[in-house]
């Protein structure tokens, strides 16, 4: 959210600015009114100029830290407040004040604006920082009233969202499974007797499983052609087979 503005605003850092400014040059040009009785080559010490900047800048800095700082509630924080910083103000504002009047009598002005014109200076460096700190609470208070404004609109309500209708999976084929024919019971059998007995005859082979020697035959055939392989080399013919 934009940070909303507050009408006089930039007035009262313009006013802040030249109140500091003006301030802080009338003290150093105070620094260089000589002394009764200083001699023609007299020039103001380094320590004088730099005093003569304090004050001003003293004034402003306490001023501010009086105005913005948000002091905890409290009877000792209070006492801190104005007990501790108010009089460094106060001595600031004083000693400024005593810089500008003299500058003043020194240009010739006359005791009514010695007295008066100071005021305006320093007057006009609080009174800025005062309307600052007025605007600054403003501002909190109508950003505060226009969150609570937006806070209390509805929302709007959401777009309804359009279903996407399923995709229906694609059918799958099914292989139909290969049918296996079962071996019948006598191919058991005729195995059987044939692995028990390897150099039995087709009717001993007969005799033994219980079934027809062409049987036995026919089975005969079929297991060696199953247990036939294209890379390995055939195996010699049973006897039974031999005999038939």
């Amino acid at each position: 959210m934009r940070k909303p503005s507050v009408t006089g605003r930039g007035w009262a850092y313009i006013g802040a600015a030249l109140g500091g400014t003006v301030s802080i040059a009338a003290n150093v040009a105070h620094s260089y009114v000589p002394p009764t009785g200083a001699p023609a080559a007299w020039t103001p010490q380094t320590g004088a100029v730099v005093g003569a900047i304090f004050w001003p800048v003293a004034l402003f800095v306490a001023t501010e830290i009086l105005a913005r700082v948000a002091w905890p509630s409290g009877r000792r924080w209070t006492s801190l407040r104005f007990g501790g910083l108010l009089p460094v103000a106060l001595v600031a504002a004083f000693v400024s004040y005593k810089h500008l009047a003299g500058l003043l009598n020194f240009y010739g002005e006359d005791t009514l604006t010695a007295m008066l014109g100071p005021l305006a200076v320093d007057g006009l460096m609080v009174m800025a920082t005062g309307a600052l700190l007025a605007t600054a609470r403003r501002v909190a208070d109508v950003a505060e009233d226009i969150a609570t404004v937006i806070n209390t609109v509805p929302d709007a309500p959401a777009a309804p969202v359009a279903e996407v209708p399923p995709v229906p999976a694609a059918p799958v084929k099914k292989t139909p499974a290969t049918r296996v024919t079962p071996r019948p019971a006598s191919a058991a059998k005729v195995a059987k007797v044939a692995a028990r007995m390897p150099g039995a005859s087709v009717a001993e082979i007969a005799k033994k499983a219980e079934v027809s020697p062409s049987t036995v035959r026919r089975h005969l055939a079929a297991l060696r052609v199953t247990n036939a392989s294209p890379s390995a080399p055939q195996p010699a013919e049973t006897p039974a087979l031999a005999a038939a």
